[in-house]
């Protein structure tokens, strides 16, 4: 008699905004998501790799990020960000915010999936954490501890802490050296 083994079906949805400040704001640093997307799926096959991202219309300065991201095997979803407000020192404030597209996403695709991984802090993502759990899903988060809400944390079936991770970060810019004055 042959068994069919069953590798478990993962999904990976990364909130690259969420992942890019976190990083830079607490290391300085900028997050490997080739690294991400093999932890994520290590041992597991793959059935969805979607990364969220955010840029100014009609700036190029993010599509050598876009295509990276597209050959580490992501489905890249683009929004350009919107003015949301203007301060009273006249500074615009710009909004570009994927938690509705991600969570449809999931609940779009959860049939599919056996495991869902979510690249991302933001407590607003606990109730789907919660919905997918109630439909027989593991949700796993991966995420810098110190901007990720405890309220996901406990929800999670598993919380990473990125930077526990080796090689999810890229290595840190060293500063140009200046030139000699002459």
């Amino acid at each position: 008699m042959q068994y069919i083994v069953h590798r478990p079906r993962v999904g990976v949805f990364i909130d690259t905004q969420n992942l890019y400040h976190s990083a830079r704001d607490l290391m300085e640093r900028t997050v490997n998501f080739e690294t991400i997307l093999n932890v994520a799926t290590a041992g597991r096959e793959l059935v969805h790799a979607i990364s969220y991202t955010v840029e100014r219309e009609n700036e190029a300065t993010a599509r050598p990020f876009i295509y990276k991201l597209s050959t580490l095997g992501f489905k890249v979803r683009r929004m350009n960000l919107t003015l949301h407000h203007v301060t009273d020192v006249g500074k615009a404030i710009y909004e570009g915010n994927w938690d509705m597209g991600i969570v449809a996403d999931m609940v779009r695709m959860m049939d599919s999936m056996d495991i869902i991984v979510l690249g991302s802090g933001d407590g607003d993502y606990t109730d789907i954490v919660e919905v997918l759990q109630e439909r027989g899903k593991r949700v796993e988060v991966i995420a810098f501890r110190e901007h990720t809400a405890q309220k996901l944390i406990d929800a999670a079936d598993r919380f990473t802490h990125l930077p526990d991770i080796e090689d999810a970060l890229m290595p840190a810019r060293q500063p140009k050296a200046s030139k000699p004055e002459e």
